[in-house]
């Protein structure tokens, strides 16, 4: 376990999996080495058990927004309603939003609705946009670059998977690329490589938790303490030690997330 902080930067708390011992898992990350955690809404329609998860304890604060697989599904949001919800204090970010068009859950134009006006309210309140993509490189790449010139709005590509121009993109807009347990998968080296390119000062890591158990618990239900498998990994990949990585990311993320209160112990 590193000696400093690190910080899980995308986890589901109130998802099947983990709600049931919400406690328990905390307990096991503080164990870990993880102080903080952001626990990413994804669903307008149960954001209270979000944000209720959030003022419930100091190290973990919570994003607003709708996932592209609810896009469909939930009422259409708009810019004023979202960034309404952002003036609680917990509201520290705004997603996760983006494009997935592997699962095809929504129709992509109301994917791209979506997306745009997450990128919107992003943009009006300076707080970052958490963007999900999959199988959608182009048009994640497209959209964000043309919201840009819009004017400038912070934002992480989370669960990094994509190839190296999505990462050029993302750091050439002073974005963060946030890692998760698929870099210590073996069939991963394409992405190692292209991570291996990111200055790491736009690195952050994750669980996504309930999924995505990094090695060695892979097949598992994932959860915080996890992220210490997936830091490990990063450390390799940048050739730093566990320590060293662990400062950084959780700089990058406080720095990213400027409006998430970091514990005062670190």
């Amino acid at each position: 376990m590193p000696g400093n902080m690190l910080v899980d930067s995308h986890c589901h708390l109130n998802y099947d999996g983990l709600a049931e011992d919400i406690e328990g898992a905390l307990s096991r990350a503080a164990e870990a080495g993880v102080g903080f955690m952001l626990s990413i809404g994804t669903r307008l329609s149960d954001f209270d058990g979000v944000l209720a998860t959030a003022e419930a304890h100091d190290n973990v604060a919570c994003t607003v927004g709708i996932h592209p697989h609810e896009s469909g599904k939930e009422p259409e949001t708009d810019v004023e309603t979202l960034v309404e919800l952002t003036q609680h204090p917990k509201v520290v970010g705004i997603g996760e939003t983006g494009l997935d068009f592997f699962y095809d859950n929504s129709p992509h134009e109301a994917q791209e609705r979506s997306f745009r006006t997450h990128i919107a309210a992003a943009r009006e309140s300076q707080l970052p946009v958490v963007v999900h993509t999959r199988d959608a490189d182009e048009r994640t790449i497209a959209i964000i670059d043309e919201e840009q010139k819009k004017g400038t709005f912070p934002g992480v590509i989370h669960c990094f998977s994509a190839g190296p121009e999505l990462a050029k993109c993302a750091v050439g807009h002073d974005m963060a690329i946030s890692l998760s347990g698929i870099i210590t998968f073996k069939t991963a080296e394409p992405i190692r490589e292209t991570v291996k390119a990111v200055p790491l000062d736009h690195i952050l890591v994750e669980t996504d938790a309930p999924f995505l158990a990094p090695i060695p618990h892979r097949g598992k239900p994932n959860e915080p303490a996890f992220v210490a498998h997936t830091a490990a990994k990063a450390a390799e990949i940048f050739n730093i030690s566990p320590d060293e990585l662990a400062e950084r990311t959780t700089n990058n993320f406080f720095r990213l997330f400027a409006k998430a209160e970091r514990p005062v112990s670190t």
